[in-house]
């Protein structure tokens, strides 16, 4: 699974809601789910926690959606990932 495709298909779904909510409410909506990871991280759920990362992930692609900002680009960009993740 590419994050690219992984990114498109968050936009293809949400975008539109994301849009109409606005940035600042989105990125609410990623603080709300980061506070849930922690729940579910302490509780020590492996499923919850898997979950939870989902949702992080999710609402972080939708937030880069609307800066219209790519994701997989930022993370070669920063961490050289390419040079592990070749085609």
């Amino acid at each position: 699974m590419e994050v690219r495709c992984v990114q498109q298909f968050m936009k293809l779904e949400f975008y539109e809601r994301d849009r109409e909510r606005g940035l600042y409410a989105t990125f609410t909506w990623l603080v709300e789910e980061v506070g849930e990871l922690a729940e579910a991280i302490l509780s020590g759920d492996r499923d919850r926690i898997e979950e939870e990362i989902a949702d992080v992930v999710a609402w972080t692609l939708s937030i880069a959606n609307l800066l219209d900002i790519d994701v997989e680009k930022a993370l070669e960009k920063k961490y050289g990932v390419r040079r592990l993740c070749r085609d």
